[in-house]
């Protein structure tokens, strides 16, 4: 066996754990060498019922107390014990375990690990391990579990059994980094490192392993980004495009003026139009700080030059919503130009006819998914290609969008913001634009941090916000186990609050194991407001523009990166009402507060990110992937800013650049960016 053999040859897995590694992306042994954990449990010695706060994962040693409850729900089947020790009784529950009823007897010693939330004022343990008898938790204790990301059906033992068999019996691959760079940036071996990475015998092993595989992946992805560069660089302005009259003559029709930082990036664009190179661009620009008006008058600007424009959007809902956008505008001001629609989920004959109308040249502006880079969409004149959310896209997908043309000119819009000094390095084959500037009309959203005692508080206001007209949105605690658990869980609390809150508002869910039709189908009916509260995982970062959502309450706040809440909150503050976000957290540590403090104090995106930076520590590592920012293996560009500074430096070095291991075809496998 060997790194590109079939995982069906490991021991333990046969044809139906092969389709589950598959779902997610594992088809080889190499491929599940690589396949990394996103966290690790680090077992602790067990406290108190006394000891334990909201928030934390803990190991609580006790008897079963009672009857084992089950709850009525039939798709739910919850089943509920009472944990009892010396200092109080614990509420203990599983999803979707009813067989617990019959296994767990009450007066025997046990002991139970997992997460402790706050439900209705009272501390509950959630989905724990069980350690029964209790001394069976010693095999665990002191050690670092790796926590695999896992699909229904395949468990983390499964996914862990597998891993250890491979490094068994597979010969790992050579070292692929030159020894002097290894030296100079004090990185392990590579075999060292993957042993590292998936069971470190401590915290020391483990940030070793790290550092060395996030070197090594930053390097391939700045190295294929500068080769992207300096093919840029050496092609010529194929779309030359002069400035249209007719443009400034749309401008002056709006029923608002730019920011003179729009101004600002607008004329940046028109100079790279006429210029002799082609345009690679990235707008950065705050959420709500007026990108797609930007993005509509390089679309005009291309198409009154006699160009195509084409404009990529990450989800289904935010391609029609730009689509309808486009064709209001279009209408009002009397623009000419047609747009097309191209998605997914379109019927094949719309598909047919809107190929059609792209190939023949009568679409001007085609709005889409993914769909626009399908080998069937054949363009007939295309001078312009725009990303929307760039961190949802691949390096390859930009690239592939690009060759629909003849070296049409890119430009890349991100609402996420990244400090100058990180946006320079993994942005590098783009010229930067920022829009550092909201519109005038714009009311600034309202902050708080509060504790969970203030949670009845904060449905009441949302009640108040709903009898009002308004909609909210509440931004589920994530659940390490299980995308399943974390699915449990988003269901479970929608559960809850509409029967908090009673009849006459309706809540909905989402969550990331939906399929993208479903959430599609949900974030609609919430922009028309058949859902008045929306509870849902961190899939909602990427949403749609719902102006009348006026709320944004994110529970155990704590668990995620600056940049990311920001990110969330944008999802806010986007229409005329005032806005507000309720930042919920059990944690009552200085640090949480230090940091929460920061967005309670400001809605500047490029300042929040910026602190995020400084107050990222290693010891966050050990916690949840948190910048939610690109889509690396191993990495996160604020979490490990400065190894991405030590990749850049490498990049420039002799050493790397005449290594036969980073040519281009070893980099057709970064999809990042």
């Amino acid at each position: 066996m060997d790194e590109d053999s079939s995982i069906r040859e490991i021991k333990g897995i046969g044809e139906k754990t092969e389709a589950l590694f598959q779902k997610l992306g594992v088809n080889t042994a190499g491929d599940l060498l690589r396949f990394y954990p996103r966290a690790y449990d680090i077992y602790e010695d067990p406290v108190t019922v006394s000891e334990l706060e909201e928030g934390t994962v803990a190991a609580v040693e006790g008897c079963v107390y009672g009857n084992i409850q089950v709850s009525p729900n039939r798709k739910l089947q919850t089943p509920t014990a009472m944990v009892k020790d010396l200092t109080g009784t614990l509420k203990v529950l599983w999803f979707r375990m009813p067989f617990l009823r019959n296994t767990l007897r009450s007066g025997s010693s046990i002991i139970v690990r997992g997460r402790v939330v706050s439900r209705r004022g009272s501390l509950v343990m959630e989905h724990p391990e069980i350690f029964q008898p209790a001394d069976k938790y010693q095999e665990k204790l002191h050690t670092m579990q790796p926590v695999y990301p896992l699909t229904a059906g395949l468990s983390n033992l499964t996914v862990s059994k597998a891993v250890r068999e491979v490094m068994e019996h597979v010969h790992l691959q050579k070292e692929t980094l030159p020894e002097s760079i290894r030296q100079i940036f004090e990185l392990c071996e590579y075999n060292y490192a993957l042993k590292g990475i998936h069971f470190p015998t401590d915290k020391t092993m483990y940030m070793q392993a790290r550092k060395r595989l996030v070197f090594e992946e930053f390097l391939e992805f700045i190295l294929a980004v500068r080769q992207m560069k300096e093919e840029k660089e050496a092609s010529v302005n194929w779309c030359r495009m002069k400035p249209a009259k007719e443009v400034d003559d749309f401008l002056g029709r709006l029923p608002y003026e730019l920011t003179n930082a729009q101004k600002k990036v607008w004329m940046e664009i028109r100079k790279d139009l006429q210029s002799d190179d082609t345009m690679s661009r990235l707008i950065q620009g705050d959420v709500g700080s007026g990108k797609t008006i930007v993005a509509v008058l390089a679309l005009l600007e291309a198409a009154y030059n006699g160009y195509q424009g084409a404009m990529m959007a990450p989800t289904e809902v935010l391609a029609r919503q730009h689509y309808q956008s486009v064709c209001d505008m279009f209408e009002k001001y009397g623009v000419g130009f047609r747009a097309e629609l191209l998605t997914g989920s379109m019927k094949a004959k719309e598909r047919r006819e809107a190929y059609a109308r792209i190939e023949s040249g009568e679409a001007d502006v085609v709005i889409g998914t993914h769909a626009l880079i399908q080998d069937k969409v054949q363009y007939h004149n295309l001078g312009l290609v725009i990303t929307d959310e760039q961190h949802r896209f691949g390096v390859r997908q930009r690239e592939a969008l690009a060759k629909k043309g003849r070296m049409p000119h890119i430009l890349v819009m991100s609402a996420t913001p990244i400090p100058r000094t990180l946006a320079i390095i993994i942005y590098g084959d783009l010229d930067l634009s920022v829009i550092d500037e909201l519109p005038k009309d714009r009311l600034p959203i309202k902050n708080c941090v509060v504790d969970t005692g203030y949670r009845e508080t904060a449905y009441r206001f949302m009640k108040n916000q709903v009898a009002e007209g308004r909609q909210c949105y509440v931004i589920c605690p994530m659940v390490e186990e299980s995308e399943a658990m974390e699915a449990e869980n988003v269901m479970d609390y929608s559960t809850m609050l509409s029967e908090k809150l009673g009849t006459g508002i309706t809540v909905g869910y989402l969550h990331g194991k939906m399929k993208q039709q479903e959430k599609d189908e949900i974030m609609q009916r919430f922009a028309d407001n058949q859902i008045q509260i929306l509870v849902s995982t961190t899939v909602v970062e990427v949403g749609i523009n719902v102006p009348n959502a006026t709320v944004m309450m994110v529970e155990n706040a704590e668990r995620f990166g600056l940049a990311q809440l920001h990110q969330l909150r944008g999802r806010v503050g986007r229409g005329a009402f005032q806005s507000y976000c309720i930042f919920m957290t059990g944690s009552k540590t200085k640090e949480t507060k230090k940091r929460l403090d920061i967005l309670n104090h400001s809605n500047d995106g490029f300042y929040i990110a910026g602190e995020d930076l400084k107050l990222r520590g290693p010891g966050d590592l050990f916690g949840i992937r948190q910048s939610g920012l690109m889509e690396f293996r191993l990495g996160d560009v604020f979490q490990d800013a400065k190894i991405l500074q030590m990749a850049a430096e490498a990049a420039t070095m002799k050493e790397v650049r005449e290594s036969p291991v980073f040519t281009r075809a070893n980099q057709d496998h970064i999809h990042v960016l």
